[in-house]
């Protein structure tokens, strides 16, 4: 029996909601791009924002490589494994790109849900590729779990820059205008 057989469901939910998610962020980005440009924000749209679109990303190619009818698990778990292998790579391009720009500087919660929890979930994802033959069961689980916490990490880090930009940003513009 195939291992991938009982989570067609599963896949289809979390696929389809990284989807629509990513849909969202472009709305998002479209209503607050009347805002005016802020010096370095840029940079930051590159730490905060475009991770947030590659975490959604991820999480639908998983959807889709794990809803292919595949006959066996090595083709899954191989592309699992590279994306995970690529998200970790991608991420200390983003801590990187956190420490060097210069519009906002990062607190505890930022560190969390744009670093450390993003790692842990592609060091999992590409983890579980080794693990599959020998716990395939497992494995899978750990895929899931990989899926899950990247859609989470994408939900927290959309709503807190849409709350920075409505919250934060616009009263630093206002008061600058004021002055």
């Amino acid at each position: 029996m195939n291992p991938l057989a009982g989570w067609e469901n599963f896949y289809v939910i979390v696929g389809s909601s990284a989807g629509a998610l990513i849909g969202l962020q472009f709305v998002v980005i479209a209503l607050i791009a009347d805002l005016p440009i802020v010096r370095g924000q840029e940079q930051a749209g590159a730490a905060f924002g475009t991770p947030t679109i590659f975490h959604f990303g991820a999480v639908l190619m998983l959807a889709a490589i794990l809803s292919a009818p595949w006959n066996g698990m090595s083709g899954a778990a191989f592309l699992c494994g590279l994306l995970g292998f690529i998200g970790v790579i991608y991420e200390i391009v983003v801590i990187r790109r956190m420490k060097t720009q210069i519009t906002y500087q990062p607190v505890f919660e930022d560190w969390l849900f744009h670093a450390l929890l993003p790692v842990a979930a592609y060091a999992t994802l590409a983890s579980s590729a080794f693990a599959y033959r020998a716990h395939s069961r497992v494995s899978l689980f750990a895929v899931a779990a990989a899926a899950l916490l990247l859609l989470f990490i994408g939900i927290h880090n959309a709503w807190d820059a849409v709350t920075y930009h409505v919250f934060h940003l616009r009263k630093k513009v206002q008061r600058s205008t004021v002055d």
